[in-house]
């Protein structure tokens, strides 16, 4: 005797799989997709490159201002650089000047929101205060000023971002862990005798989390913009170092008669900045229902 399968299982199945995809916000899918390529382009730049060495100092004089062709893609720069090429290895530049800020200011942020936010008192007070003064510059200005101080590199890109970034996390991360710190959960484990760093550290900062991750994915694309205009006035990545504000900067005089030089590296921030917000947006669509 031989037992078939029920005929209701494959419906059922189907409409479990349907109601999960339809679950996920298609902004946050979009903005995660091409992220996903964007960093996996920039990963693999050595190798998808059609120039790996005109991702440095690399020049062919005469190859210089050549239009996009089968050759270059992208057309090639001023001094005979396959833009392309350039464009790829840039991504890289690029996305580890955004790792790097939203990593350290992150961690600084939300390491001083949760001690404001769970202590309280005096100690809120004092963070909270320092983190109003960062916060009364204007961010760009306050990170061109810096830029300025220091010796003009990737470093410096990402110190002085860094620096106007973090009061932001702060601020969103102590009011979240004060919310946090009046659960019952928190109350129970201080009637326990757990310690106050435990609390803080095992309870109330995962529960604090949350905005702040959806937070970083929406200031991705500011910070890669702003890491662009600081490359662009002169203040961050310079040659051979392959950057996409720096390629912009490189290439404004030629808008008008070789306008690939500066529309690719437009075009590559563009795109990773919408991404980011598209990803952003998207979560914190997802995360309010």
């Amino acid at each position: 005797m031989t037992v078939s399968a029920s005929p209701e299982a494959p419906p059922v199945l189907r409409r479990t799989a349907l109601r999960h995809l339809a679950g996920v916000d298609r902004l946050a899918m979009v903005g995660a997709v091409l992220l996903a390529l964007i960093v996996l382009a920039a990963l693999l730049a050595p190798l998808i490159a059609p120039y790996p060495d005109d991702g440095g100092s690399a020049t062919h004089p005469l190859d210089a201002l050549l239009p996009p062709s089968g050759a270059h893609w992208f057309g090639t720069d001023q001094v005979g650089r396959d833009v392309l090429s350039r464009v790829l290895y840039g991504a890289r530049t690029s996305l580890l000047i955004a790792v790097a800020v939203l990593v350290i200011s992150g961690v600084v942020g939300v390491v001083l929101g949760v001690v404001a936010g769970y202590a309280g008192g005096w100690v809120r007070d004092v963070i909270m205060r320092v983190t109003d003064v960062f916060l009364a510059f204007p961010a760009l200005l306050l990170s061109l000023a810096l830029a300025v101080v220091l010796q003009p590199s990737v470093t410096t890109v990402i110190v002085s971002i860094a620096v106007t970034w973090w009061p932001w996390y702060t601020r969103l991360t102590a009011s979240v862990a004060a919310s946090v710190s009046t659960r019952g959960f928190v109350d129970a484990a201080r009637c326990l005798g757990v310690p106050a760093p435990v609390i803080a550290i095992r309870h109330v900062l995962p529960n604090s989390l949350t905005p702040v991750l959806v937070q970083l994915s929406l200031d991705g694309g500011g910070v890669i913009l702003t890491a662009a205009a600081l490359s662009y006035l002169g203040l961050g990545a310079h040659e051979p170092t392959s950057e996409w504000g720096l390629m912009v900067q490189q290439g404004q005089s030629l808008f008008t008669t070789d306008w690939w030089v500066v529309t690719f590296p437009g075009l590559a921030i563009l795109v990773t900045a919408f991404a980011f917000n598209v990803l952003g947006e998207g979560l914190r669509a997802r995360l309010a229902r």
